[in-house]
């Protein structure tokens, strides 16, 4: 992941005032990177070498005030912007701005720095999906918005690894940030061991990253019965 002095790589992070995207800026700033920083509120970082942009994902002008500030060539961008509210079911007009956080304005993200790193043969587009991307009855919007990430995404690597640029879904389980609000969290891991996911898939370039691997082996099986359990109402 380190960068040498000559190459002066340039990476976006989206959604990095705190949690993972945070932690994450830091560790590519102390690894030699140039870093553009997007998220709703300010992040705590001085660094000559960054620059931030208080830009709501949320807001239905996102794409253009995104697209106003990219730097004309990236090298890497990471989308790190994610919200999970309780689902309330006399209440879904938060499911709306969840699906429009997390899947649309990573779209949106995509669409602004994609077509550059196409036009050099060369980039990295990194997602932070979910484990939890199956069929949840206590969070539909999240999954179902974490579901589009992934199969987005897995329609892009396919579609631009021939054309020179990667790109990754990382799919995390409990990662110990705000995040993280159910009751029970199995297999929970630090922002710490989340950075050094990503760390070794900016090394390897996989379409795919899951972890832990155990949680992702036992939402599977749950996935599965909730799909028998649909099939047999």
């Amino acid at each position: 992941m380190s960068v040498s002095a000559g190459e002066a790589k340039v990476a976006l992070v989206v959604g990095n005032s705190d949690g993972i995207g945070l932690a994450f800026t830091r560790r590519l700033l102390a690894e030699g990177w140039t870093v553009v920083g997007v998220s709703r509120r300010v992040a705590a970082i001085e660094s000559d070498r960054y620059a931030h942009h208080v830009i709501d994902a949320s807001s239905p002008t996102f794409r253009e005030a995104l697209t106003a500030v990219v730097p004309a060539r990236v090298d890497l961008c990471v989308y790190c912007a994610g919200i999970g509210e309780a689902f309330d079911p006399s209440d879904l007009a938060m499911d709306a701005t969840t699906v429009r956080v997390n899947f649309e304005a990573m779209v949106s993200c995509a669409a602004a720095v994609i077509p550059s790193m196409v036009r050099a043969r060369d980039g990295h587009f990194v997602g932070l999906s979910s484990i939890g991307d199956g069929v949840s009855s206590d969070a539909p919007a999240y999954a179902a918005s974490k579901a589009g990430v992934s199969s987005y995404l897995a329609g892009l690597a396919l579609a631009l690894r021939p054309k020179g640029v990667f790109v990754t879904n990382v799919r995390f389980g409990f990662v110990d940030t705000k995040m993280a609000k159910s009751p029970v969290k199995p297999w929970m891991i630090s922002v710490d061991q989340a950075c050094d996911v990503l760390a070794r898939v900016l090394r390897t370039r996989p379409a795919v990253r899951s972890f832990p691997r155990k949680m992702a082996a036992l939402v599977w099986l749950l996935d599965r019965w909730a799909a028998l359990r649909l099939s047999l109402s």
